[in-house]
């Protein structure tokens, strides 16, 4: 399974900026790969983190290894938003994709890709690796849509998604 970031979509939702604090957005970037690497640590998995470089980026893509996550700065004008479909259409079926993007989370479930929202997978990766006591979230939704039936038979875009979040 290949993790496929969108890098500031996750970064504002786990480290958001507070007015008024001028913080430095290459520490604020480090701590999201910190947090990303405790995480790794607890599930392996590969992951690709995508974030802009379309205003003041360099000229070609940037790619890089920080703590075995690969991180990929998009080229002077050229979106994260772009990468991250180029990459997705590479992967296909195989990648899970963390956004918020409504536009890349449409691309990418028409790439049969898993995605999952950005605040969801901010939730893991903020937790210290123990479950909720009693039932996991996920579980206890897979329990509320136990009904039978064909209308109560999930869709396969919330299969896909649900087989994600178990992985993770």
């Amino acid at each position: 399974m290949r993790l496929i970031i969108d890098g500031y979509n996750l970064l504002h939702i786990t480290l958001p900026l507070f007015q008024g604090a001028s913080e430095d957005l290459q520490r604020r970037r480090d701590q999201l790969i910190d947090q990303l690497a405790s995480y790794r640590q607890r599930k392996p998995c590969d992951m690709t983190v995508v974030f802009d470089g379309w205003r003041g980026g360099w000229v070609t893509e940037k790619r890089e290894r920080k703590k075995g996550i690969d991180l990929i700065f998009s080229k002077l004008g050229e979106t994260a938003d772009e990468v991250i479909k180029r990459l997705v259409k590479e992967r296909g079926s195989g990648a899970v994709v963390v956004t918020s993007d409504r536009d890349i989370s449409r691309y990418a479930q028409r790439m049969s890709a898993a995605v999952i929202a950005s605040d969801q997978f901010g939730e893991r990766i903020g937790q210290s690796g123990l479950r909720k006591e009693g039932k996991d979230a996920l579980e206890e939704e897979e329990t509320e849509t136990s009904k039978k039936g064909p209308s109560r038979t999930l869709s396969k875009r919330e299969k896909r998604r649900r087989a994600a979040l178990k992985k993770l």
